[in-house]
């Protein structure tokens, strides 16, 4: 790890010259110290181990092994370096690949002249360098997921009195738990009845515990 204040850093790019370029970059910045720049990431669990970056700069298409994969491994082995990708290509699924495999961002090369420094100010700021389109998939592929978990479309609310009741509680001990009316807690019971297409508490209960929505 570097010392503080100084941001130790990690670069994965097989094209010598543009990772001689990255090199040279990082070396202008002080607040950067380079531990380690390498062709490829087949040993990529060792180096991460042994030189504990706190951000790595990694190129998507490798021999060997992909950046994907690599960044598979890191996020495998509880590592949370920030992990910048850097590739020839926009908005395509590689990208979107990376990025939910545990990568930070990513940076186009064509601009890692001008904005590399941008990028990982944005990342050390807790933002996250992408493209507008890449960001949609992102979203659009996490409401995916959402509603994949929650099919039925409960809420927060109708998800918590399920699971009281699934306990055997009683309307008003529900009332109680969550600080709601009675009347409420019947209100919600019955959204959650038609949510799931059943029409008794023991019908719900199963189902719900079946489908594992609780």
């Amino acid at each position: 790890m570097a010392t503080p204040g100084i941001i130790s850093v990690l670069v994965y790019e097989d094209n010598e010259l543009l990772r001689q370029s990255i090199e040279s970059m990082l070396s202008f910045n002080t607040k950067f110290k380079l531990v380690g720049s390498y062709n490829n990431v087949m040993k990529v669990e060792e180096q991460m181990k042994a030189l504990q970056p706190d951000l790595l700069l990694m190129d998507i298409d490798m021999p060997g092994r992909s950046g994907i994969e690599a960044v598979n491994k890191i996020r495998s082995g509880g590592s949370n370096a920030l992990i910048l990708m850097i590739t020839v290509f926009d908005d395509n699924e590689h990208v979107f690949d990376a990025l939910c495999a545990g990568a930070s961002g990513y940076l186009l090369k064509k601009h890692l002249a001008t904005k590399l420094y941008d990028a990982i100010d944005e990342l050390l700021a807790g933002g996250a360098p992408m493209s507008p389109s890449i960001a949609r998939m992102v979203i659009a592929s996490m409401h995916k997921k959402a509603v994949q978990q929650n099919p039925y479309a409960l809420t927060a609310r109708e998800t918590d009195v399920l699971t009281s009741l699934s306990k055997g509680n009683s309307y008003k001990l529900i009332a109680n738990e969550f600080g709601i009316s009675i009347d409420t807690v019947r209100t919600h019971i019955k959204n959650v009845y038609e949510k799931l297409h059943v029409h008794s508490q023991a019908e719900a209960v199963a189902k719900a515990i079946n489908e594992k929505l609780i």
